[in-house]
């Protein structure tokens, strides 16, 4: 019998999904792009999420399931582990295989075969464009894709809650003042390498909300001493001289196959961003020379206290809105909206223990602090 979905928002989704492979293959196509994974057809989104949300709400041995599943043919990468047996996709499989494969960069292949689909192994490359779908908490599936250079955290295109759908909006920065962090998330823009700022600045946001005890990051420019008018004195976490670990590392000129300083990247992040964890906020400049943890934040003298901020969301229908800062959080959005609105030239990143994650940025178009939440780019 063919399976039947029974997963409602699966079905709901599935054919925006589609249409969003479709654009992303007509584009890369139109420019010469080669090497490009098969395009998933609505039938086929919709099983593979519907297989996924039902094992999500499995345990085995009291563990909730964490997969990544990508389609794509075993003959789409170069090294495939393979079954001697093809294996059904359904929801009991999958919740027996996944303590094997729950590691990161672990995917689980999935192919069709005369209108079924079955799990022929796992790999650890797939091509462009590849579909996949996370499984990443009991009911929350996020669909994503990997970049047409494999730099950097792959493209969510849409995050599933239970029967909440949101929608990631790549046209969302058109008409607003972005930082460049998120025009990365959303696949606008080029990392060019391993080491490009921009792409450790999304490892350290990842890193941040990954710990779960929240956290703030506040980016100052280099050579410039301005922001200490925002900071309580004396700081006690001061770091003298300035810690550089991650900063030589982000000046390395190299490529993405160096696995070794990638490796070390990936240690040098974890470091420094869980000293988020620590109460106050960790400074560093935008070298990444880390400056302080633990730094308490005040009004500087002959400033405003910040009392607007606008907020965007980069899902599908989201609107602009115009906030009172203890609409956003608690005292950490108040704290670093507050100084963003001082030190414009800086940035702000705040993870919020219940998984929100927000970039604070002064908007030259509005005239004030803009607030981008973007925890359902970072899953």
């Amino acid at each position: 019998m063919s399976y039947r979905p029974t997963y409602k928002a699966a079905n709901t989704i599935a054919a925006t999904i589609e249409q969003h492979f479709e654009k992303l293959h007509y584009a890369a196509e139109s420019q010469g792009e080669v090497d490009l994974a098969s395009r998933p057809h609505k039938k086929i989104i919709e099983e593979i999420i519907d297989v996924a949300f039902w094992s999500s709400l499995r345990k085995e041995e009291g563990h909730s399931p964490r997969i990544s599943i990508a389609f794509m043919p075993p003959s789409q990468t170069s090294k495939p582990l393979m079954f001697a047996k093809r294996m059904a996709l359904n929801a009991n499989t999958l919740t027996k295989i996944a303590p094997g494969i729950e590691r990161s960069g672990i995917h689980l292949g999935v192919w069709e075969e005369d209108g079924e689909l079955y799990i022929w192994g796992t790999t650890l490359n797939i091509p462009n464009f590849c579909f996949v779908v996370d499984v990443s908490e009991p009911g929350l599936i996020v669909i994503k894709h990997r970049r047409i250079y494999g730099i950097g955290k792959y493209t969510n295109v849409a995050v599933l809650k239970g029967e909440q759908i949101r929608i990631v909006d790549d046209t969302s920065c058109e008409n607003r003042d972005c930082p460049p962090i998120l025009k990365a998330l959303l696949d606008l823009t080029v990392l060019a390498s391993w080491n490009d700022p921009i792409n450790i600045l999304i490892q350290f946001s990842v890193s941040m909300r990954g710990h779960g005890r929240g956290g703030a990051l506040l980016i100052v420019p280099r050579n410039d001493t301005k922001w200490e008018e925002s900071i309580i004195h004396p700081i006690q976490y001061l770091i003298e001289p300035p810690f550089s670990g991650l900063a030589n590392l982000a000046k390395q000129s190299g490529n993405q196959t160096e696995i070794f300083s990638q490796s070390a990247l990936r240690r040098e992040v974890e470091h420094l961003a869980g000293l988020t964890a620590v109460d106050g906020a960790t400074i560093i400049n935008e070298d990444f020379d880390l400056i302080a943890f633990g730094a308490k934040i005040g009004r500087a003298k002959g400033k405003p206290t910040v009392e607007q901020i606008a907020f965007s969301e980069p899902i599908v229908h989201g609107e602009d809105k115009i906030l009172f800062p203890g609409q956003l959080g608690g005292t950490r959005h108040f704290s670093v909206a507050q100084f963003v609105n001082d030190q414009p030239q800086a940035i702000g990143l705040v993870a919020s223990q219940d998984g929100h994650f927000t970039i604070f940025s002064w908007s030259t178009q509005q005239n004030m602090v803009m607030a981008h939440r973007i925890e359902t780019l970072l899953l």
